[in-house]
């Protein structure tokens, strides 16, 4: 069956980047969708989303460019649960139009799986639009590290955006799949291929 969309989720610092670098590597056709690239996309200077987004956090989140200082946005979301869940009222809605045309686009090229990589997959409703959902997960020590080598936060910057979202069970429980994003790169290779060859082919 052509066209399958799984959605790909986790806590950040997983390794959810690492998986769909691995789907991408078996044998069919695959497109990947990161919702993270959306969201830059979709926060594009001048972008109703920008605009919308100043309103709730401040005009001073756009440089001198006209672009949005993404880090200044992240310490203002990231500081309260609430103050995150705003920040996804704001953009879920354009992440998600933007992503349905992704997926439309990918169909039509006649993909047999389009990946949705996206942190946010339940809290968007992004799940909708998924045959599957895979959940990767990590012990907490494993993805501060990830999360501050990548992102170069400190680690009370790497906590900060731990703390903001669901704990591992949030995730666990609402997955067709789970993989173990610490686990040898081996073993995590062939327990997607078991389960993408039981699902689909």
């Amino acid at each position: 069956m052509k066209g399958n969309v799984v959605g790909l989720t986790g806590q950040t610092g997983a390794g959810k980047t690492t998986v769909a670098e691995m789907l991408i590597g078996f044998p069919y056709q695959t497109a990947v969708i990161n919702a993270d690239q959306v969201a830059k996309e979709v926060m594009t200077p001048g972008s109703a989303c920008l605009k919308e987004l100043c309103s709730v956090f401040g005009s001073d989140i756009i440089d001198e460019n006209g672009a949005c200082n993404r880090k200044l946005l992240a310490q203002r979301a990231f500081s309260l649960r609430e103050k995150t869940e705003l920040l996804n009222s704001v953009t879920h809605p354009y992440i998600l139009k933007r992503t349905m045309e992704y997926i439309g686009l990918h169909q039509a090229e006649q993909c047999d799986m389009i990946i949705f990589d996206a942190p946010q997959l339940f809290e968007s409703g992004g799940d909708r639009l998924c045959e599957k959902i895979i959940a990767v997960t990590a012990p907490a020590s494993v993805r501060i590290q990830r999360i501050m080598k990548r992102d170069g936060l400190t680690e009370k910057e790497a906590l900060l955006r731990i703390n903001a979202q669901h704990n591992e069970e949030y995730y666990v429980k609402r997955a067709d799949c789970v993989i173990d994003g610490s686990a040898d790169i081996t073993r995590i290779k062939k327990q997607l291929a078991d389960m993408i060859n039981k699902w689909f082919f």
